[in-house]
């Protein structure tokens, strides 16, 4: 059985086959997966569309509840602020992701959106998971881009 990260990958590779950024998620509660997803900004014409988001929104719906607060996030690429907030918002109980986006993430890098004293809600935080491979996904996307 694929764990929650290769389900994230294939979300991520999904994503990168329809020409997004191959970014995928997958949103967990006691074990079981209630939303998959991969970015769709493109696709959707709408920039808020990331996977996160995405996940996010099809959880809160799903569960009837804003609150996400006994659920986990496997995503394949650090969160952006935008999705960092989401996740805070929603209480998110552990993100778990796979590369680091030095440019873009805001986690353990940029704004590092969970150690600001504004930040409401800290969920715990695992980085690197499938992190080469979640790389080697990006790297790949953005190089055949070029």
């Amino acid at each position: 059985m694929p764990s929650f990260m290769d389900m994230a990958l294939a979300e991520a590779r999904a994503a990168g086959e329809r020409g997004e950024v191959p970014v995928g998620c997958v949103l967990v509660r006691d074990g079981e997966v209630i939303a998959r997803a991969g970015n769709r900004t493109i696709i959707d014409r709408d920039p808020t569309a990331h996977a996160e988001m995405i996940a996010i929104r099809q959880t809160a719906r799903a569960l009837g509840s804003e609150r996400l607060d006994d659920c986990d996030l496997y995503v394949t690429l650090e969160p952006c602020v935008m999705c960092a907030g989401a996740l805070s918002f929603a209480r998110i109980r552990r993100l778990y992701y796979g590369a680091c986006d030095p440019k873009g993430g805001a986690v353990e890098n940029g704004v590092k959106f969970f150690a600001s004293s504004s930040c409401h809600h800290r969920p715990e935080v695992y980085g690197g998971m499938a992190e080469a491979a979640a790389g080697d996904l990006l790297k790949k996307f953005f190089k055949d881009r070029r």
